[in-house]
C-alpha cells in the first residue's frame, strides 16, 4: 500500500521559509524551501515546489499554486516577486521574475528570468514568457513567445482564475522505492524501477522517475530539476554526464548526450536524441525520433535550430551543474520538517 509523502519545508543557508500566520494549506509532497516568504491564505497543490536557495522568493496573500507547479529563482541574479491573489495552475513555472497582483498563469505556462508581468494579466495554458519581457497588465497572452491576444476585464480574469483553481489534481501511482541512489534525491521525488545514477547526480523535489520495464541511466554531475517527469514507455532513457534537465521537463525513452541543457517545460518525444553541447530552449517540443544536433540552440514546437552555440552560452551551461551540486549539498545537510498546514 502506498504511503503518502508529507508536505515539507527546509532551510537554506540557515534561513527557513516564513509563512504568514505560521501555516499554509499544502497538498501531499508540496515543498517550500529556503528564503521564501508567503503571505496569508496560500494554497499549494500536491508536489508543488517553492525553492528559494540561490536568491529569495516573496509571495503575497492568497497565492494558489497547482499540482507540480514550480517557483524558483536565478542564482544570485534574479529573485522572484509574486503579488497578491496570484493563481498559477498545474505544472506552471514561475522562474526568477516579477508577477503583479491578480494575475492568472494557466496550466503548463512558463514565465522566465527577468520577465515582468503587469497586474491582472492572464497567461494562457502552455504559453512561454521569454526572459526579460515586460507584459502589460489587463491582457490575455498566448503562444511561444507569449503575445497579447485581447484585453481582459476583471470578470473575465476572475473566470480564468476560478477555472484554474477548480482543477482537481490528477495524482500519480508512482511512489518512491527503497532503491538507494548515488547523489541527492529530494525527499518528495519518486523513483521506481531500474534507475542508475553516477556521482553527484541531483534528482529534485517533485520529480517522477519511472523506469517501468526498462532502465533510466543518469550520468555523473547531471541535475534533474524540480517536477520533471522521466517515464520509460518502450525503451530506456539514457542521460549523459553534466547535463541539466530544467524544471517541469517531460520525457520518455530518449538519449541525451553530455553537457547539454534541456530547458524548462520542454517535452522530449519518444526516440529523441539530443547530442552534446546543445541548448534546447524552454518550452520546446521535439518530434518522435528527432535528432537534436550538437553545437546549436534549438527552440520551437517542433524544435528547430535557431542559432549556433557560443562561449557565452557554454559558460551558462557549464555553470549550472556545479551550482546544483552546491544546492544539493546544502539540502542534504539539513532536516526536512513537516510544512505547517
Amino acid at each position: 500500500m502506498a504511503v503518502p509523502i508529507p508536505a515539507l519545508s527546509a532551510e537554506y543557508d540557515g534561513i527557513s521559509p516564513s509563512l504568514a500566520g505560521g501555516s499554509v494549506a499544502a497538498g501531499e509532497g508540496a515543498a517550500v524551501l529556503g528564503r521564501a516568504t508567503l503571505g496569508a491564505g496560500a494554497r499549494l497543490g500536491p508536489f508543488s515546489v517553492i525553492r528559494a536557495d540561490g536568491h529569495y522568493v516573496e509571495i503575497g496573500e492568497g497565492f494558489h499554486l497547482g499540482e507540480h507547479g514550480t517557483v524558483h529563482i536565478e542564482h544570485e541574479i534574479y529573485p522572484t516577486h509574486i503579488g497578491h491573489r496570484v493563481t498559477a495552475g498545474a505544472f506552471a513555472v514561475i522562474h526568477a521574475c516579477d508577477v503583479g497582483d491578480d494575475c492568472v498563469i494557466e496550466r503548463g505556462a512558463v514565465i522566465l528570468d527577468g520577465a515582468k508581468i503587469g497586474s491582472g494579466a492572464v497567461i494562457t495554458a502552455g504559453s512561454v514568457v521569454f526572459p526579460r519581457k515586460v507584459l502589460e497588465g489587463g491582457w490575455i497572452y498566448a503562444g511561444v513567445p507569449a503575445r497579447p491576444v485581447a484585453p481582459v476585464s476583471a470578470a473575465e480574469r476572475d473566470s480564468h482564475r476560478d477555472r484554474v483553481r477548480a482543477e482537481r489534481p490528477t495524482g500519480h501511482a508512482t511512489r518512491r522505492s527503497a532503491t538507494t541512489l548515488d547523489g541527492f534525491v529530494a525527499p518528495t521525488a519518486r523513483v521506481t524501477g531500474d534507475v542508475v545514477t553516477g556521482d553527484g547526480v541531483g534528482i529534485w523535489y517533485g520529480c517522477i522517475l519511472d523506469a517501468g520495464a526498462h532502465r533510466i541511466e543518469i550520468g555523473a554531475g547531471t541535475n534533474i530539476q524540480d517536477n520533471s517527469i522521466l517515464s520509460c514507455g518502450t525503451g530506456d532513457i539514457v542521460i549523459g554526464p553534466e547535463v541539466t534537465v530544467g524544471h517541469n521537463v517531460t520525457m520518455s525513452e530518449c538519449r541525451i548526450e553530455a553537457k547539454s541543457l534541456i530547458g524548462i517545460g520542454s517535452i522530449l518525444a519518444p526516440g529523441t536524441v539530443v547530442e552534446s553541447d546543445v541548448l534546447l530552449a524552454a518550452g520546446a517540443h521535439t518530434e518522435p525520433g528527432q535528432r537534436i544536433t550538437a553545437e546549436q540552440v534549438w527552440a520551437g514546437r517542433p524544435a528547430r535550430p535557431i542559432a549556433e552555440m557560443d562561449e557565452r552560452k557554454r559558460r551558462i551551461l557549464s555553470a549550472t551543474p556545479p551550482t546544483y551540486r552546491a544546492y544539493a549539498a546544502s539540502f542534504q545537510s539539513v532536516t526536512h520538517r513537516p510544512l505547517a498546514g
